[in-house]
C-alpha cells in the first residue's frame, strides 16, 4: 500500500501562513491557505504568503481545498492560490461569508466552485473522505477535520480551545472526537499556539464581568476595539450596550463588513434600531453611544489609530472617552500599539486593556485543552502544528507528560514531507518552501533584490552624482553636482558635498576619452571613487546612482 504524505507549506516554525497538503498517490487536497503580516524589516511589504511552487508542480493532482475557519492566517492567501489552480473549495457557511468579499475583490467569485458543509457532514474528495467536527475558537463556525485516508484517519484540529459554554452556538463536539478515538486514529495534527501556558483557556463568557463593570461605571462614550472576526466578543458588547441604553456605531471597513455577514447568517443579534451610523452617533449624548472600531493592533490606517490623532473623518477620541482594547498584542505589534495608546492618553481618554481588566481571552487552547483533545482522539501519532519551533517542541514535551512516547511524536517544520502508513510516521524529504512577499497592489510580488535595495536605502540613504559630458569632446560642460538623501552629515554637510563634487570632477578629469564617452564605464568609475570617499569619511555605504547628462 502507498504511504500518505502530509506536507505543511507554512504554519510550522512561524505564526501564520497555515497551509497543509495531504497527498496520496496522485491525489492531493489542501487544508487552509493562510497569510501572515510581515516583520518591520520587510519594508513596503503588506503581506507574506507561502511559496506555492509545490502546488504549481502538482496542480493537476489537486482535487480540493478545505478551510477550517476564516481567519486571515488560514484563508488570506486563497486568492493567490486560485490564480495557480482552481479546484472546488469546501468550508462552513460563515467561513464562505467572510471569504466571499476577498474572492470578489480579486474577480474570482464567479469562477470558483464552492461547497458549503455543515459540522457533522461528510464529503468525499477522490481517495479522501472528510468530516467537519465543530470546535470552539474566537471565531464562529470553526471546524476540525476528520480526514479518512487509505492508510487511516487523520484528525486536523484547526485552531481550537475547549469552550463548553460559548456565547453563541454549540460547544466543541468532544463526543464525535471521542468516537473517532474509540475507532482508532492514525495521527493528530494539533494546534500548538498556546502550549506555553498551563491550565485551560477561559470561555468567551469569562470577559462578561469586566465588560459589565465598564458599562455600569462609564459616563461618557465607550469605544471598544477588538478583532473584527471576534463575533462572540461583538455579541457581548452589543448586548451590554443595549442593556445600558446605548446605541452602537461601527467604524472600520472590516468591522462593518464582518458585522453585516454575521447578521446575515444569524450569528449576531442586535435590537432593532440600536445599530446606528456615525453621523447619528454625533448627534447623541456621549452616555448613549458605544463605538465598535478596528485597530486593536495599532495599525496606522486603522480606525482607532486615526481617531487617536484626529485624522478620521467620522470620529475622533475626545476627553472623557473610555477606550477598551479587547485583544491580545500580536508579537511584532507592540510598538505600534504603545504609540497609539500614548496618543489616547494625551487625549485625556481612559484606556483599558487586558493588562488591567479581563477583557480578552484567547481562542487557542492551553496545555490542558490540548491534553483533552489528545485524550479524546488517542492517536497513534501526534504531529504538533501551528506555532514557532519552540511551541512545537514544547507541545511534544507536554505530550510526554501525558504518557505519549517520544517516538510517537513527529516534530516537523514547513517543507518537511511527513510519510505515514498504518504503523509508522517519519519525515522522508523536504520540498521547496518559503514566502512570497506581496505589496499593496495586491498582486505585486517583491523579490529579495527589491527588498535588499529598500533596506539599503532605509539604513544608508542615497547619493546621486550628476555630471554633464559633451559627447563629442568628452569634456565636462559644468561643475559636477552631488545630491544626497538619508545620510546623517550634521554640520559638515556642505563641506562633505563640496569634497564629493571634487572627487567626481577628478574622476572624470583623469579618465581617458573613451571612458568619458562610454556612459556605462564612466558611471561605474564615478560610483567606485565616490563610494571609497564616502566610506572613508562617514563609514556609511549609501546607494550611489550616477547620472550622466549627454550634451
Amino acid at each position: 500500500m502507498s504511504r500518505l504524505q502530509i506536507t505543511p507549506l507554512g504554519g510550522l516554525g512561524q505564526f501564520g501562513m497555515n497551509m497543509t497538503v495531504f497527498r496520496y498517490e496522485d491525489q492531493m487536497i489542501i487544508v487552509d491557505c493562510g497569510m501572515m503580516f510581515p516583520d518591520e524589516d520587510l519594508l513596503g511589504v503588506d503581506i507574506a504568503i507561502p511559496d506555492l511552487t509545490y502546488i504549481e508542480e502538482h496542480k493537476d493532482e489537486l482535487v480540493g481545498i478545505v478551510l477550517t475557519h476564516a481567519h486571515e492566517d488560514h484563508v488570506g492567501a486563497l486568492p493567490f492560490l486560485l490564480q495557480i489552480a482552481n479546484p472546488p473549495i469546501y468550508a462552513t457557511e460563515f467561513t464562505f461569508g467572510l471569504v466571499e468579499g476577498k474572492l470578489q475583490e480579486f474577480g474570482l467569485l464567479d469562477k470558483v466552485d464552492t461547497h458549503t458543509i455543515r459540522p457533522g457532514q461528510k464529503f468525499k474528495l477522490a481517495s479522501f473522505e472528510i468530516e467537519f467536527i465543530r470546535v470552539s475558537h474566537s471565531l464562529v463556525d470553526c471546524v476540525a477535520l476528520a480526514i479518512h485516508t487509505p492508510v487511516g484517519i487523520v484528525i486536523h484540529t484547526g485552531d481550537f480551545k475547549v469552550d463548553e459554554t460559548p456565547v453563541m452556538g454549540e460547544p466543541i463536539d468532544l463526543k464525535t472526537l471521542n468516537a473517532y478515538g474509540d475507532n482508532g486514529v492514525l495521527a493528530l495534527l494539533a494546534d500548538s499556539t498556546n502550549v506555553e501556558n498551563e491550565g485551560r483557556t477561559g470561555s468567551e463568557k469569562a470577559v462578561i464581568p469586566a465588560f459589565e463593570k465598564i458599562f455600569e461605571q462609564t459616563k461618557g462614550r465607550i469605544i471598544v476595539s477588538c478583532f473584527s472576526t471576534s463575533i462572540h466578543r461583538l455579541q457581548i458588547v452589543f448586548d451590554l450596550a443595549v442593556e445600558s441604553g446605548r446605541s452602537i456605531a461601527l467604524l472600520g471597513r472590516s468591522m462593518i463588513r464582518n458585522v453585516e455577514v454575521a447578521k446575515k447568517y444569524g450569528y449576531l443579534e442586535v435590537e432593532e434600531g440600536r445599530l446606528i451610523s456615525t453621523q447619528q452617533a454625533k448627534k447623541m449624548s456621549p452616555d448613549e453611544v458605544c463605538l465598535m472600531v478596528t485597530g486593536s493592533q495599532g495599525e496606522p490606517m486603522s480606525a482607532l489609530a486615526r481617531m487617536a490623532v484626529d485624522s478620521h473623518r467620522d470620529a475622533n477620541v475626545i476627553k472623557g472617552d473610555t477606550v477598551v482594547i479587547s485583544a491580545r498584542q500580536i508579537p511584532g505589534n507592540e510598538k505600534s500599539i504603545s504609540r497609539m495608546m500614548n496618543h489616547l492618553f494625551k487625549k485625556d481618554a481612559r484606556v483599558i486593556d487586558s493588562g488591567i481588566a479581563r477583557i480578552h481571552v484567547s481562542g487557542h487552547g492551553k496545555q490542558e485543552d490540548l491534553k483533552i483533545m489528545y485524550q479524546a482522539v488517542r492517536p497513534k501519532f501526534l504531529i504538533p502544528i501551528h506555532g514557532e519551533t519552540r511551541q512545537l517542541y514544547r507541545h511534544a514535551e507536554a505530550a510526554k507528560k501525558w504518557g505519549v512516547p517520544r517516538d510517537r511524536i513527529v516534530i516537523a517544520e514547513s517543507g518537511d514531507v511527513i510519510e505515514l502508513d498504518e504503523n509508522s510516521a517519519r519525515v522522508s524529504e523536504k520540498v521547496t518552501v518559503g514566502r512570497i512577499l506581496i505589496d499593496d497592489s495586491g498582486s505585486g510580488r517583491i523579490d529579495d533584490l527589491v527588498l535588499r535595495d529598500r533596506k539599503h536605502l532605509a539604513y544608508d540613504g542615497i547619493v546621486l552624482p550628476i555630471v554633464a559630458i559633451n559627447r563629442a569632446s568628452g569634456d565636462l560642460e559644468s561643475a559636477p553636482e552631488v545630491v544626497q538623501k538619508g545620510l546623517a552629515l550634521g554640520d559638515d554637510a556642505l563641506e562633505f558635498l563640496q569634497k564629493a563634487r571634487v572627487v567626481v570632477g577628478q574622476t572624470v578629469a583623469t579618465a581617458s576619452f573613451e571612458e568619458r564617452v562610454d556612459w556605462a564605464v564612466i558611471k561605474e568609475k564615478i560610483r567606485i571613487d565616490l563610494k571609497r570617499y564616502i566610506q572613508k569619511e562617514t563609514g556609511r555605504r549609501p546607494m550611489i546612482i550616477p547620472v550622466v547628462l549627454e550634451v
